[in-house]
């Protein structure tokens, strides 16, 4: 299934006055590109726009009942269910493998969700709450391979071009892959697309490679919130549709990425949401002079005694 602009737009006026307008700063100085600034998004991450898409759409069709809903999560789409479901009023249960940031649960315990563990792993988180949504009849939320989630995702980009139309490039982390397909979506025929995966986990990579998505080892800094063991099937579709440039940093590229939107910008991310700037700090994307570039710093659910 490709998920289109119409999706987008649609999640767009759905999640309309839910979901803040987060600022597009332009560059300053020595600075190449804009910095789309999602960390100031309720809960601190950009899932929140897809889990207030993924609930109200549920509603809308008549899906969701006492059991509320349920989804697995490293951390942020936890965060961003747990919120949602709070304003909507809807019971939420949430699955976390037991490497989950403290951080992350404590704040989700914050807003109301039940928080189960199950595994080391994301994937163990997911089959754990699949079994719950099918014993207590909850509606199941994916993290990134869920039409409603991944068109919700995008209408970040739907911002980003609407606030600076003259941008010619947008540059994103990928873990699942949900926020890559719903800004492909959003940005296909407009703007190109430059899909930034930790060397520990390249599971976009390694699906384009494959001819389809494959399982990879999961590790590393950014694992708690880039930590899929596979690429959504949502984003393979979307990187057949228009292929992305596909770009690798090293974990060490993403912690002096982290510290320099610090240091430079007094922008707290957590390493996820650091992996894109990563890409531009370390050379491994460059933009051809007078490319003009968005990247995405798409969260901030991290300790920021680590950042000193």
């Amino acid at each position: 299934m490709l998920i289109t602009r119409d999706d987008v737009l649609a999640a767009h006026d759905r999640i309309r006055g839910r979901v803040r307008r987060t600022p597009l700063l332009a560059p300053v100085g020595p600075d190449t590109a804009w910095l789309k600034c999602e960390q100031l998004q309720h809960c601190g991450v950009f899932k929140t726009r897809g889990a207030f898409n993924r609930q109200l759409a549920a509603l809308e069709r008549g899906e969701l009942g006492d059991a509320g809903i349920v989804v697995a999560s490293g951390g942020n789409a936890g965060l961003a269910q747990a919120y949602a479901a709070r304003e909507l009023g809807i019971r939420a249960t949430v699955f976390v493998p037991e490497t989950a940031p403290a951080v992350k649960v404590a704040r989700i315990e914050a807003y109301g969700a039940v928080v189960r563990r199950a595994g080391r792993e994301y994937a163990e988180a997911y089959s754990a709450a699949v079994t719950f949504a099918g014993a207590e009849g909850a509606v199941l939320a994916h993290a990134y391979d869920q039409p409603d989630v991944v068109a919700g995702a995008g209408t970040l980009a739907e911002e980003v071009l609407e606030d600076e139309p003259s941008i010619d490039t947008i540059v994103m982390a990928v873990g699942g892959g949900g926020l890559y397909a719903g800004v492909a979506a959003a940005a296909r025929g407009r703007a190109r697309v430059v899909a930034v995966e930790p060397t520990s986990i390249p599971t976009l990579h390694s699906a384009i490679e494959a001819g389809r998505p494959v399982d990879v080892q999961v590790s590393g800094v950014a694992a708690d919130s880039l930590g899929a063991r596979r690429i959504g099937d949502l984003a393979f579709a979307a990187q057949q549709a228009e292929a992305p440039v596909p770009v690798l940093v090293s974990d060490d590229d993403i912690v002096r990425a982290r510290q320099e939107l610090w240091r430079e910008h007094r922008i707290a991310s957590e390493h996820g949401a650091a992996t894109a700037y990563a890409a531009l700090l370390a050379g491994a994307y460059v933009p051809a002079d007078g490319e003009r570039v968005a990247v995405v710093v798409c969260g901030a659910n991290t300790d920021p005694a680590t950042l000193a």
